[in-house]
Order: structure tokens, then C-alpha cells, then sequence
């Protein structure tokens, strides 16, 4: 599974590891993914959905329903 956020479009970023001796190598920062499923009132199903943590703070602020809208605008099946 990708570390992509359905809502936000948060997906990983990359850097480097630093050793004590400044060597550096490649790391990776994932978001923090959670999988949450939701009650979509006007298709009378449940939804699961991919969020980063902020992803899941904005359905709570902005509702499921538009949430859904704003996933589908992105181009992302639902």
C-alpha cells in the first residue's frame, strides 16, 4: 500500500540518515496513514478511507459528505 492521503495528498518525503561520522544515506518520511471507514448518508454504504492524521481532523470539521466530494474532485475512487 502507498503512504498516500486520499484528502490531503500527503505522501511521503525523502532525506538522509546521519550517522555520528556525517556518512549519509537514504531515508524516507512517511505521514501518519490511518484507514477509517465512515457512513456515506447519501449512498447509504460505508466508505473506507486511506487519511493522514490531518485528513482525518478535516472530515471532522468539513463532514463526511463533503469530504467525499473533495476526494472525488482529486481524481480518486471512492
Amino acid at each position: 500500500m502507498s503512504a498516500h492521503c486520499m484528502l490531503t495528498g500527503a505522501q511521503p518525503g525523502f532525506g538522509n540518515r546521519i550517522s555520528r561520522s556525517h556518512r549519509r544515506t537514504s531515508r524516507r518520511f512517511d505521514p501518519n496513514i490511518q484507514s477509517r471507514r465512515y457512513w456515506l448518508l447519501g449512498e447509504n454504504r460505508h466508505v473506507r478511507l486511506r487519511l493522514s492524521t490531518k485528513g482525518i481532523r478535516t472530515v471532522d470539521a468539513i463532514g463526511v459528505e463533503a469530504a467525499v466530494t473533495r476526494i472525488r474532485a482529486r481524481g480518486v475512487r471512492v
